[in-house]
C-alpha cells in the first residue's frame, strides 16, 4: 500500500481563502497524486515577450470576463499544457506573489493524475516537466546570476531537471512547502554580491 503522506498533508492544509481577491493573474499548482508526488512545470519559449525561457508554473493573466482566480488557472494550463480541467482535483490557493514587473500572482493548487497526458502549446512551452517535491524540499539552494544593468544579481535557485527554478516560481514554491506542507524552506530571497553569496550558502 503507497503512502501517500505528503498529498494527505496539502489536503488536510491547503484551503480556498476567505477573502477573494481578483489577481492579475493566476498559475496553477498540479501536483501527481501518488507515494512520491511531482509537481508540474514548464520552460517558456524562448521567443516569449516575458519571462521567455524561464521556468514556471502553467498560468497567465486574467481576461476581463474571467470570474475568478480558478478560472483564470485552470484555461491557461488548458491552452498551455492540454491539461483537462476535470482532471484537477481543487485544494486551495496561496498567498499571491508580484512578479518582477508587478503583477500579482495568485497561486492555484490541486491534484492531477500521475498518468496524465499533456501537450506543450508549441508558441508558448518549449518543454513540461515533472519535479519531485520531496527532492526539492530536500535539495539545497544553488547561487543563480542574472545580469542588470552591467551588474550581477545573486538569487537562490534549484536545480531540477536540467533546468533552473529561481525567482517567482522559486518563491512560490517556499510558499507551498510553508503552508501546504508546513515546512519552512530556509531560503535567502537575495544574494548581492560573490561574497554575501558564498557566506549565505556555506551555512546550508
Amino acid at each position: 500500500m503507497m503512502d501517500h503522506s505528503l498529498t494527505l498533508q496539502l489536503q488536510q492544509h491547503l484551503r480556498f481563502s476567505k477573502r477573494i481577491q481578483k489577481a492579475d493573474a493566476a498559475v496553477l499548482l498540479a501536483i501527481t497524486n501518488e507515494d512520491d508526488p511531482k509537481i508540474l512545470l514548464t520552460r517558456r519559449s524562448i521567443y516569449m515577450n516575458n519571462h521567455a525561457g524561464e521556468v514556471s508554473f502553467p498560468g497567465g493573466k486574467r481576461d476581463p470576463n474571467d470570474t475568478s482566480n480558478i478560472v483564470v488557472a485552470l484555461r491557461e494550463a488548458w491552452e498551455e499544457t492540454a491539461l483537462n480541467p476535470f482532471d484537477v482535483k481543487l485544494l486551495g490557493d496561496l498567498p499571491s506573489e508580484r512578479s518582477k514587473a508587478g503583477v500579482l500572482v495568485k497561486p492555484v493548487v490541486g491534484l492531477i493524475p500521475p498518468n496524465v497526458k499533456l501537450v506543450p502549446q508549441p508558441t508558448e512551452i518549449d518543454r513540461i516537466f515533472f519535479a519531485s517535491i520531496r527532492e526539492m524540499m530536500d535539495a539545497r539552494p544553488t547561487p543563480y546570476e542574472v545580469r542588470l544593468a552591467k551588474q550581477s544579481i545573486y538569487f537562490p535557485s534549484l536545480r531540477v531537471e536540467n533546468e533552473v527554478i529561481w525567482g517567482l516560481t522559486a518563491r512560490i514554491l517556499i510558499s507551498l512547502f510553508q503552508y501546504g506542507l508546513n515546512y519552512k524552506k530556509n531560503w535567502p530571497f537575495l544574494l548581492n554580491s560573490p561574497s554575501f553569496k558564498s557566506s549565505i550558502f556555506k551555512q546550508h
